[in-house]
């Protein structure tokens, strides 16, 4: 058997960047993969891994779905005419009945569109949306405790399979 060597890779993506505090933050009802326009030196710094998305928010605008508060730090090789913006807001593609739907949950809900995260599919670099309510700080409590009574969970299962229980 050949050794695995798709190393933070899971289902064919790559990981460039991941917001673990958003699903602290806020309650994912929904989640959305998008295609993201990028330039050349852009990808270029994904590529070397580099991004930040724990800021950012998505916003539909006329029809279109814009990716507000990512930022991609310059390509160290890219100067001058090939260089871009870090702060840029970027355009997402989706489907024209998919952003209407979210424009329609978004407006009628009063939800919130938040990058989870962003990853290579294919050799394209995808953005995955989460279709999001804000928590009350009770609710982020809440929602520690219900992880943490999880996680003792296991282990305790854990031990009682090994035969190690305490």
């Amino acid at each position: 058997m050949a050794p695995n060597r798709d190393k933070g890779k899971t289902d064919g993506r790559k990981i460039i960047a991941s917001n673990r505090r958003a699903r602290h933050d806020y309650a994912i009802l929904d989640t959305i993969e998008a295609g993201i326009v990028l330039s050349g030196s852009e990808v270029k710094a994904l590529r070397e891994g580099h991004a930040q998305i724990a800021d950012g928010f998505a916003r539909v605008i006329r029809g279109q779905v814009w990716l507000d508060g990512m930022h991609v730090p310059p390509y160290q090789y890219g100067h001058g005419v090939g260089a871009h913006d870090p702060n840029r807001a970027r355009k997402l593609l989706m489907h024209r009945r998919e952003i209407a739907k979210l424009d329609h949950e978004i407006a009628t809900e009063h939800l919130a569109l938040i990058p989870l995260a962003l990853y290579f599919k294919e050799g394209r670099v995808k953005v995955e949306l989460g279709l999001a309510r804000g928590r009350k700080k009770a609710d982020k409590r809440q929602a520690l405790a219900e992880r943490d009574s999880k996680l003792e969970m296991a282990k305790a299962m854990g031990r009682a399979r090994k035969g190690t229980d305490h």
